[in-house]
This record gives structure tokens, C-alpha cells and sequence, in this order.
């Protein structure tokens, strides 16, 4: 049976943590930052946690057994 490839633009975005949940970073921080104030621009550079409805998507393109 061949290997199964990794997703490469998946493993690239989220990553494992011990306790096996899967970080991800948060969206719209990249661009048009001037509009968005301290608060929220400081509250969106915290990691988040994928969500379990997305997390069997996640961990097929990570190659990751469930």
C-alpha cells in the first residue's frame, strides 16, 4: 500500500500539540490593519484550536491517523 502524501499547504498552516489538539492562527490579520483597532488586531495574534466538526478534514491532509 503506497504512503499517503501530506497536504502541503496544510502542514505549513496548523500544527500538532502534545496533548493532540491541532493549532491553527487566526484569519484577517494579514492586511488592512489600519482600521482595526489595538484590541482586536492584539486578540487575533493568539493561536486558536481547529474545530472538531473540521478536525477529521485537518487531520486527512496532515496524513494523520484518527
Amino acid at each position: 500500500m503506497p504512503k499517503v502524501k501530506t497536504n502541503s499547504s496544510a502542514k505549513k498552516r496548523f500544527k500538532l500539540t502534545g496533548t493532540g489538539k491541532i493549532a491553527r492562527k487566526n484569519a484577517f490579520k494579514s492586511h488592512i490593519l489600519t482600521k482595526k483597532s489595538t484590541k482586536r488586531k492584539r486578540n487575533l495574534t493568539t493561536t486558536s484550536y481547529v474545530s472538531d466538526g473540521d478536525m477529521g478534514n485537518v487531520k486527512r491532509m496532515l496524513a494523520i491517523g484518527k
